[in-house]
């Protein structure tokens, strides 16, 4: 399987791992660590060196909560950064916004995929993701980052995320958008209960939208603290768990702030995938 975007294409016939590069001062586990380009370059090297395919750079925090981040502050965060990190290296670099205008400037800058945690759901991003040929990941949330987990509620989860997600699918079709260039993710923990994201993890072969390949987001998840009481520094081993078990469910692209040790992860789920079909 194929993801097109802006310097090319990637090969997601073994599934790959997205490195999650925040430089933010607040998200949930890494915020603050890598404000400055030198940093970041230094943590993107990092996360190259330990085997993540991307590496996906965020300027405002979407922790359960968070407040938003004004477009002004985003761009003085992200621009800088994915800059240095294309002038530096050959990493193919997403770009986690929300933001038509942060999309545009990161692109030019070097990044070569936008991760929407709204699905080009905010005026005007849609069209500037159009304009672009980067690649594309939809993901699903219901509500916004503030109010998100306060009772979420589903009668069916799976078919909701999976028929908003198709819905995006085909408004991007529309807008002209090449639907190798996209990917979805469920949007594990945004606007769902631990319930959710244990269902929507079990059935995840159920959401493949028009032959996409799906992306998950479990790392380091508060749906961990409620499984084994650990904080977000601890959560490693169930991380590594979580992402296991995406894979062996037919995930493509597992983001994580633990890259080495997912990628082990990751090579090992997909070879026993692959036996499993060799049977």
């Amino acid at each position: 399987m194929l993801l097109y975007h802006a310097r090319g294409m990637l090969d997601l016939s073994p599934p790959v791992v997205m490195g999650v590069l925040n430089v933010t001062p607040d998200s949930f586990s890494d915020g603050g660590r890598y404000l400055e380009p030198a940093r970041a370059l230094e943590r993107a090297q990092q996360m190259l060196a330990e085997g993540a395919a991307i590496i996906d750079v965020g300027g405002e925090s979407t922790r359960p909560g968070a407040t938003p981040t004004g477009l002004e502050e985003e761009l003085a965060r992200v621009l800088p950064v994915v800059r240095h990190i294309a002038r530096h290296t050959g990493a193919l670099i997403s770009v986690d916004t929300s933001q038509p205008e942060v999309m545009r400037a990161a692109i030019d800058a070097g990044a070569a995929m936008i991760n929407d945690v709204r699905a080009l759901g905010r005026p005007g991003a849609l069209q500037a993701a159009a304009a672009t040929s980067a690649g594309l990941c939809l993901m699903h949330m219901r509500g916004e980052p503030q109010t998100m987990q306060q009772q979420p509620h589903y009668d069916d989860v799976v078919g909701e995320v999976t028929g908003m997600l198709a819905e995006r699918v085909q408004q991007c079709i529309a807008a002209g958008i090449d639907p190798g260039r996209i990917c979805v993710d469920p949007g594990f923990g945004f606007g769902k209960s631990t319930v959710h994201n244990l269902e929507l993890l079990r059935r995840l072969r159920e959401l493949r939208i028009s032959d996409r390949p799906l992306l998950v987001g479990l790392s380091r998840k508060s749906m961990l603290r409620q499984l084994t009481g650990r904080d977000a520094d601890a959560r490693l081993a169930g991380s590594v768990a979580l992402a296991t078990i995406a894979i062996l469910n037919g995930a493509s692209i597992v983001r994580a702030h633990d890259v080495a040790a997912t990628v082990d992860a990751v090579q090992v789920a997909t070879a026993m995938r692959a036996a499993s079909v060799g049977h």
